[in-house]
């Protein structure tokens, strides 16, 4: 049996994130390569993060979604005013 997902390095494993599709934040764990199919005859690899919120559960998220995060975090409202600027 293959493996089902391979762990990659990302320049901000061990830091503050955001997950811009959510807004939550919380630490960066890993960023996996990871087989999402449901089929046993076809793969579909993803590249997930999984993040620890402040509650101490991870989530995951698209890597594309990860965000370094700041002291302030941005409201919903705040991004729509950025991108109309």
């Amino acid at each position: 049996m293959s493996e089902q997902y391979e762990y990659l390095p990302h320049r901000l494993l061990r830091r503050r994130v955001r997950d811009i599709a959510s807004g939550a934040e919380g630490e960066l764990m890993a960023v996996v390569n990871e087989d999402v199919s449901d089929s046993p005859t076809r793969t579909y690899w993803k590249e997930l993060a999984y993040i620890r919120g402040a509650s101490g559960r991870e989530f995951t998220t698209a890597v594309e979604n990860v965000q370094p995060a700041y002291d302030q975090p941005k409201t919903a409202a705040g991004r729509r005013d950025e991108r109309s600027a």
